[in-house]
């Protein structure tokens, strides 16, 4: 099954082969499965070609693959535009969203050498 140029895998249940799409997740994927009455348990092998297109129309209605990827980074250029903190953080790339970022922001600066163990046998001796 291929939707949006993305290939849904054909061993996984239809609910979580349908996330491979960028803009669907699995609440969104069940959202859709259960309008249109499909059992969230199917693979996608075993749709029949008419459920098969039903379910196509109904996630190329949502925004997504490189339409969103486009809406995404025009809001994050827009806020960096700005000059906002939000903006200034993508810039810095730091997380964005109010994370602590003493010890878990490993994104850009990489993981910190810590002086443990070894510096208290040094002390020692």
């Amino acid at each position: 099954m291929r939707i949006s140029g993305i290939n849904i895998p054909d061993n996984k249940q239809l609910s979580y082969g349908l996330t491979a799409i960028y803009g669907i997740g699995l609440v969104r994927a069940k959202e859709i499965l259960a309008e249109l009455k499909i059992e969230a348990s199917i693979k996608p092998a075993d749709l029949s070609p008419e459920l098969e297109n039903s379910v196509r129309e109904k996630v190329e209605s949502f925004t997504i693959e490189g339409e969103l990827r486009r809406k995404v980074s025009s809001d994050i250029k827009r806020l960096k535009d700005i000059a906002s903190y939000r903006g200034s953080r993508h810039a810095k790339r730091l997380p964005a969203r109010g994370q602590r970022t003493k010890t878990n922001a490993r994104t850009l600066k990489g993981v910190k050498k810590t002086m443990g163990s070894g510096r208290r046998k040094l002390e020692k001796t």
